[in-house]
């Protein structure tokens, strides 16, 4: 038992490595000049929205669904440094709304009726999918175009749906949804950064 122990907590370091070892790579492949230009592209695109007195607005489900609060967190409170609170909010974070918009108009329609009420031309509408293909990113990013909003996405390789819908799309190089997600936080967090540091 003790060996059987000993065997499978080898198997498990191993595994964690393995895995470590998978993010490390994929970070890596994110700094590629295409993707830096993107994420670039992104933050520039929110400076302007905030600079002209707009909002950011994000949305996702599950995992996705917490990076947008996440990152209307860091936007709204702070990231680095002290500063005024910057307008972003997550429309997933609504319980109320989420499951009246989908008891009465369809679960696809609980962001994109959101968007109708509260975007407007000065805003950013950023939806979060590591698919890039969620009916309800999709239904709100057509929203927000026919609204005159500007448009960007946080997706993947896996489809490019979303990304050929938006103004700005950072695709991750990726199919592993778990890697995805922890690439999308990072690159959330490094806006984050730029655009305080820019703001300041």
């Amino acid at each position: 038992m003790k060996w059987q122990r000993c065997f499978s907590g080898k198997i498990m370091k191993e595994q964690i490595k393995a895995i470590f070892e998978e993010s490390k790579s994929l970070q890596e492949k994110l700094m590629g000049d295409d993707i830096v230009e993107a994420i670039a592209k992104l933050a520039q695109s929110i400076k302007a929205c905030i600079g002209e007195g707009g909002k950011v607005i994000l949305f996702g489900n599950g995992g996705s669904a917490a990076d947008a609060q996440h990152i209307a967190a860091e936007l709204v409170g702070r990231f680095t440094k002290e500063r005024k609170p910057l307008a972003a909010l997550a429309l997933n974070c609504n319980t109320s709304n989420l499951t009246c918009i989908g008891n009465d108009y369809g679960f696809e329609q609980v962001f994109a009726r959101q968007i109708e009420a509260l975007g407007n031309k000065k805003d950013i509408a950023i939806g979060i999918s590591t698919s890039g293909t969620s009916q309800n990113v999709l239904t709100a990013i057509s929203k927000a175009k026919e609204l005159g909003m500007k448009t960007a996405a946080l997706t993947s390789e896996r489809s490019d749906k979303l990304a050929k819908n938006v103004d700005v799309a950072v695709s991750v190089p990726s199919k592993n949804t778990a890697r995805i997600q922890e690439a999308h936080i990072t690159i959330g967090h490094i806006i984050c950064q730029l655009v305080e540091k820019d703001l300041l």
